[in-house]
């Protein structure tokens, strides 16, 4: 269990990019975090959404928490 009492999870923290300082915890430390933005649209959708996609890839050197996920400036 970890410092928040939650079991197999713990406090990561993002570096970089649009989601800079955001925190969360992770479960299983994913190698890729993914962070979505909502886009404004212009017409009629059809039911369509569109958000802008930023990756965070975990920084292996980090093993005590807080987790550190860098921005990957060639995500799509």
């Amino acid at each position: 269990m970890n410092a928040n009492g939650m079991a197999g999870c713990e406090d990561a923290v993002l570096d970089g990019g649009p989601a800079h300082g955001l925190r969360m915890r992770v479960a299983d430390r994913p190698g890729v975090i993914q962070v979505t933005y909502p886009c404004a649209v212009d017409g009629p959708t059809g039911g369509a959404q569109v958000e802008a996609l930023y990756v965070y890839r975990r920084d292996s050197r980090v093993i005590q928490e807080p987790l550190r996920y860098g921005f990957d400036v060639a995500s799509p």
